[in-house]
């Protein structure tokens, strides 16, 4: 899968905050902090408004995105990052930087997320059982989340990251269909 320009962009900030995080045990309480400000930045009256707008200086749009955020970002050292993004022009930058940080807390913490999608609605006893397998072939903690798409008339597509499961009834049909006209 390529990558977008904003993504190579957002890499080594992602990276710099989480080995900071990671250094000073912190990655919860940072995690929490980039969730808020890639929120805010992602908004798109604040994009348009304030990150997008030329006469504002660099710091003039750190400090009315942390003005936003309030005091839910009272953290020193991630106000310091907020304003080196600022300063280099990256702030439309941090939702792509919340999720690589993601990405990689993750990865620390051997724990992937699953997006199940299903024809129907799985109960929870269903969702342990798919959970516990791919505990044990992925060698992972499983965070799942489940979707309903009716289309799949039934079975289950597993997605996780890049890699996708397609074990749906309308899928096999159309790899049947494929198979066939080939």
């Amino acid at each position: 899968m390529a990558q977008t320009s904003s993504e190579t962009v957002a890499r080594p900030y992602a990276k710099a905050a989480f080995e900071f995080a990671r250094d000073k045990q912190a990655l919860q309480a940072w995690s929490q902090s980039l969730a808020l400000a890639a929120q805010v930045a992602g908004n798109a009256d604040v994009g348009e408004r304030v990150l997008g707008n030329p006469r504002l200086t660099a710091a003039d749009k750190t400090r009315l995105l942390l003005e936003v955020c309030g005091d839910d970002l009272n953290d020193a050292s991630v106000q310091n990052f907020l304003h080196l993004v600022g300063e280099k022009g990256r702030l439309a930058a941090l939702p792509d930087i919340f999720e690589e940080f993601e990405a990689l807390r993750a990865q620390e913490e051997k724990r992937v997320d699953v997006t199940i999608v299903s024809a129907f609605d799985l109960d929870e006893a269903q969702q342990n059982v798919l959970a516990e397998a791919l505990k044990k072939r992925l060698n992972r903690e499983i965070s799942i989340t489940t979707q309903v798409d009716r289309e799949l008339l039934g079975g289950v597509i597993l997605r996780t990251g890049d890699t996708v499961i397609d074990g749906s009834v309308r899928g096999r049909l159309q790899r049947l269909r494929e198979a066939l006209t080939a």
